[in-house]
C-alpha cells in the first residue's frame, strides 16, 4: 500500500513537471508570435512611410506643386497630403482605427484582425511620412536603434522581473491621459517648452507601459491558453499592438527630443 502511494505521489509529480513544461513552450510560442505580429507591423509602417514621403517630395522644380517652410519642394501629391486637410484625416484615421479595432476584437476572426492589425500599421506609416521631411534620415535611424535597444531591454525585464508591475497601470493610464490632453492644447499654443515636457514625460510613460504591458501579456496567456484557437490568436494581435504603440510612441518623442532637423 506504501508503495503504491508513493507512486502516485510521484507520477503527480511527473505530470505537473510535464504541465509546467508544456506552459513554459506554450508561452514562449504566444510571446514568439506576439513579437513577430508588432516587428511585421513596425516593417509595414516603415515601407509605407518613406514610399508617401519619396512620392511627396521632388528635387526637381519643374515637378514642384509647392513648398514646405523648410524649403522642402512638394509634389501636387505631397501637397494634398501635408498642407490640405487631409493632412488631419491621415492623422486621425489610425486613432479611429485602433479604437474600432479594440471594439471589435473579440467579434473578428484571428485571419481579419491580422489585415486591420496590417491596415492600420500602414495607415500609421503614411500619417507618419513627414519625418523624413523634418528630420534627417540618418537621424531617424540612429533614433530607431536607440528606440528598438530601450524597448529590447524594457520588455525583457517586464517579461523576466518577479516583481508585479499591475500597480503601475492605473498610474501610467493617467500619465496617458495627461500627454494626451497637453498635446491637443499645444497644437493650439504651439510652445516649445511645452512640447518638450510632453515628449519627456512620453518617453517615461511608453517605457513604463513597454515594461507593464509585457508582463499583462505574460499574465494573459495563462487565461487564454485553457480556450486556445482564435482566442489566444486575437490576444497575440492585440498585445502585438500594445507594444507597436509603445515603440511608436517612444520613438516619435525620442526623435523629438534628439533627432537633427533638416
Amino acid at each position: 500500500m506504501a508503495d503504491y502511494d508513493t507512486q502516485r505521489v510521484l507520477n503527480a509529480q511527473a505530470r505537473s513537471r510535464t504541465d509546467t513544461f508544456a506552459i513554459d513552450e506554450g508561452l514562449r510560442a504566444y510571446m514568439l508570435s506576439v513579437y513577430n505580429y508588432m516587428a511585421i507591423g513596425l516593417v509595414i509602417t516603415g515601407v509605407v512611410a518613406y514610399f508617401v514621403f519619396a512620392n511627396a517630395v521632388t528635387t526637381n522644380a519643374a515637378d514642384a506643386a509647392g513648398r514646405l517652410a523648410n524649403g522642402t519642394m512638394l509634389t501636387s501629391f505631397g501637397v494634398t497630403i501635408y498642407t490640405t486637410w487631409v493632412k488631419w484625416v491621415l492623422m486621425l484615421s489610425p486613432l479611429a482605427l485602433v479604437f474600432l479595432f479594440a471594439a471589435r476584437i473579440n467579434s473578428m476572426s484571428t485571419s481579419t484582425a491580422q489585415i486591420v492589425f496590417w491596415s492600420f500599421a500602414a495607415l500609421m506609416g503614411a500619417s507618419i511620412s513627414s519625418i523624413f521631411v523634418v528630420y534627417t534620415q540618418s537621424s531617424i535611424a540612429q533614433i530607431f536603434f536607440i528606440t528598438a535597444a530601450a524597448f529590447g531591454a524594457l520588455s525583457l525585464w517586464g517579461y523576466t522581473t518577479k516583481k508585479d508591475l499591475s500597480g503601475w497601470g492605473s498610474f501610467l493610464f493617467m500619465g496617458l491621459i495627461g500627454i494626451i490632453i497637453a498635446s491637443i492644447v499645444n497644437i493650439f499654443v504651439g510652445s516649445s517648452a511645452l512640447q518638450f515636457a510632453v515628449s519627456v514625460i512620453t518617453v517615461l510613460v511608453f517605457a513604463g507601459l513597454t515594461a507593464y504591458d509585457t508582463q499583462r501579456l505574460k499574465d494573459e496567456y495563462y487565461t487564454y491558453a485553457q480556450s486556445g484557437g482564435e482566442a489566444i490568436g486575437r490576444s497575440a494581435i492585440m498585445g502585438a499592438l500594445s507594444l507597436y504603440l509603445n515603440f511608436i510612441n517612444m520613438f516619435m518623442a525620442l526623435l523629438s527630443l534628439f533627432g537633427n532637423r533638416e
